[in-house]
C-alpha cells in the first residue's frame, strides 16, 4: 500500500494501518497534553499524582476526541455527536481506569518515579483506546 503525503494528511480512510498512524501523532500530542499537565497539577499545584492524573487524562481526551473526529475517525456508528463524545468518553474512561490503576502499582508497589509509571502505562493505554474506538464506535 503506498499512501502519498497529501493522502496522509488529508481526506477520509478507513484503513487500520493509515488510522493508527494517524492516531499515534493524535495521541502523541494528546499525550504531551496529559504528561504536562500530570506534572503541573502534581508539582505546582501540589495534587495528589493519581488526582493529577485523572485531570490530565481527561484533558488529553477531550483534545483526542477533537483531533480524532477529525482526522483519524471520520465514519461514526452514532449520528449524535453528543452521543459520539459520550461513548468515547466511556471508552477512555476504561483507558482512564487502566491508566490509574497501573500507575499506582508501578509507582507504589514498584517504587518507580510518577512520571515514570505514566511512560511506562501509555503504550497499553493507547491500544486499548485505539482499537476499542476503531471497532466499537466507529465503522470498519
Amino acid at each position: 500500500m503506498r499512501v502519498t503525503l497529501t493522502k496522509f494528511l488529508s481526506g477520509k480512510t478507513d484503513k487500520t494501518l493509515l488510522q493508527l498512524v494517524r492516531y499515534t501523532f493524535v495521541g502523541g500530542f494528546a499525550f504531551i497534553i496529559d504528561f504536562s499537565l500530570l506534572w503541573f497539577f502534581t508539582e505546582i499545584c501540589h495534587l495528589h499524582y493519581l488526582i493529577s492524573a485523572t485531570l490530565s487524562f481527561l484533558a488529553g481526551l477531550i483534545t483526542n476526541f477533537i483531533l480524532s473526529t477529525k482526522w483519524v475517525f471520520n465514519n461514526s456508528k452514532v449520528a449524535n455527536k453528543k452521543l459520539e463524545f459520550l461513548l468515547f468518553g466511556l471508552i477512555g474512561a476504561v483507558g482512564l481506569g487502566l491508566n490509574d490503576l497501573f500507575m499506582w502499582l508501578l509507582t507504589e508497589y514498584g517504587n518507580a518515579h510518577y512520571l515514570v509509571s505514566k511512560i511506562g502505562v501509555v503504550f497499553v493505554v493507547y491500544l486499548w483506546n485505539f482499537f476499542a474506538r476503531k471497532y466499537l464506535l466507529y465503522k470498519n
